[in-house]
């Protein structure tokens, strides 16, 4: 290789590392960044560090995890329509890129689409109805809280709970949850909730029909209809084995 040549390469090789630390923005930014940061558009170590890309530490200097989702970095308070619900911080630890991506160049992370709840502490995650707005049908609004009996973060839906198969309700036992299940615990019922089936009542009517086993109800009655009675083995009054 000839002397003028090797100068000429060593020329345009200073040339390009003085352009990447003046215009850093033109020579390796991936894209401009979003209009809140507009203002670091020329600034690149706002965020970045030498050698180690993206520095949490550098974003939690403007976006304090307290302030998140209360207050703007200006100090003042958020006055969307629809604030974003702070949760920042229950985080088990401030890793801001996990979910957020600023330039427009990279492919976006989605908080929706990424965010995964494991990055929340323990006692946080099954605290669902802080961040979601319960379900409107039927069945849950007769429900509060306990979500993580029948739900879990990483498959929410669908859900493969159907109240028919253990008991119908219809009637007067179409109730709110509480009634059957104390303190929303859906892995247990009692049936004394409500004032007409005190343990009293049912005790009497049962020891006439000659039943003294009477503590689990839906092994018999599947529904609120008196004449829908099933035997231990399931099968209703009458009812025959093939």
């Amino acid at each position: 290789m000839s002397p003028i040549l090797k100068i000429i390469i060593a020329a345009n090789l200073i040339v390009l590392t003085i352009l990447v630390f003046v215009y850093p923005q033109l020579m390796v930014s991936p894209g401009k960044l979003i209009p809140g940061h507009i203002q670091l558009e020329t600034d690149c170590f706002a965020c970045h560090a030498s050698f180690r890309g993206v520095d949490s530490e550098r974003c939690i200097s403007c976006h304090k995890p307290a302030e998140i989702g209360r207050l703007m970095t200006t100090g003042q308070p958020i006055t969307k329509l629809k604030p974003l619900t702070p949760f920042h911080q229950q985080l088990i630890k401030q890793d801001c890129i996990a979910c957020h991506s600023d330039h427009a160049g990279v492919k976006r992370i989605s908080l929706h689409g990424h965010f995964k709840h494991d990055l929340l502490k323990i006692e946080t995650r099954g605290q669902c109805q802080n961040c979601h707005k319960p379900p409107t049908d039927s069945l849950h609004q007769k429900i509060d809280g306990n979500c993580s009996q029948c739900h879990t973060p990483e498959h929410w839906v669908p859900t493969n709970f159907d109240h028919k198969t253990f008991f119908v309700l219809e009637g007067d036992h179409n109730t709110r949850c509480v009634t059957c299940h104390v303190r929303n615990d859906y892995s247990r019922y009692t049936c004394y909730g409500c004032h007409e089936h005190t343990q009293d009542n049912i005790r009497h009517e049962h020891i006439e029909e000659g039943i003294r086993n009477f503590d689990n109800c839906v092994e018999c009655h599947r529904s609120g209809s008196e004449h829908d009675i099933r035997d231990g083995d399931g099968k209703r009054n009458g009812e025959e084995d093939d």
